[in-house]
């Protein structure tokens, strides 16, 4: 069954994004090749990050205790105090091994990269973590570099792409920044109520544009991926609504 509603489906983003992430992906790979070929081929690519707990300082590390060495013998009190105790398990903070996928599109004969493609994950739209780092970084050497960069953000919650103007009031973004035109980018700006809207995509030279259809590709992959029995719907949308779009969904669900 297709889903409710006429755009991105608001549910997806709390419950199963990752499943999501890996599943547009490929959807974007599978809509963008036949557009592309013979002249240009398309490659799922993989960056990996270790995303540290918010709080967990890396860069500096005291100990809360420091063992000297005594030059007397223990005393009465040391060994009064050495009984046994019952351990208590505690939870440390870890370092996550992150992986993200994205899309380049190459020419065939050199594969020179012309064009990226990503998909935000919410690891890089968390202020102050290791995934943002990592993501601006990367950011920062496409934009210097001649490829066109293309960012697809259908992620409500976390800090938004970092643009010298404000951004237009909206739900959803993509970016489309080429490598002729910087620093100068086409944002499209759409809410949740609109469906999810045809995207250039730039190659090189005289080669014109082709234009990625982002929701038939989400349509694809949310049939495919049987979200519309997999999904809650009852439960609570995350991050929460405006009151009128809490209203419009509620009213869009059969239930």
């Amino acid at each position: 069954m297709p889903s409710p509603f006429p755009g991105m489906d608001p549910f997806i983003e709390s419950q199963v994004w990752e499943d999501f992430h890996h599943h547009f992906i490929e959807g974007l790979y599978t809509a963008l090749v036949p557009l592309v070929r013979p002249r240009y081929v398309v490659r799922v690519e993989e960056r990996i990050y270790v995303e540290h707990e918010p709080d967990e300082r890396v860069d500096l590390i005291r100990p809360d205790v420091t063992v000297l060495e005594s030059r007397g013998g223990t005393s009465e009190t040391t060994a009064a105090a050495a009984v046994a105790l019952a351990p208590v398990l505690l939870t440390l903070p870890m370092p996550e091994r992150r992986r993200e996928a994205y899309l380049t599109v190459r020419r065939r004969e050199t594969l020179q990269v012309v064009t990226i493609i990503e998909a935000l994950s919410p690891g890089n739209k968390r202020a102050g973590g290791d995934g943002r780092r990592e993501y601006l970084s990367k950011r920062e050497s496409v934009l210097q570099s001649e490829a066109h960069l293309m960012e697809i953000d259908l992620l409500r919650g976390g800090e938004r792409l970092p643009t010298v103007e404000p951004l237009p009031f909206a739900d959803h973004y993509a970016f489309v920044c080429r490598g002729q035109r910087r620093p100068r980018a086409e944002v499209y700006a759409w809410p949740l109520r609109q469906p999810l809207p045809p995207i250039p995509v730039p190659l090189t030279g005289d080669d014109p544009d082709r234009t990625l259809d982002l929701q038939a590709v989400f349509n694809a992959v949310y049939d495919r991926a049987g979200y519309d029995y997999s999904l809650d719907y009852r439960r609570p949308v995350e991050p929460p609504l405006s009151d009128a779009d809490a209203a419009w969904v509620r009213a869009l669900l059969p239930f």
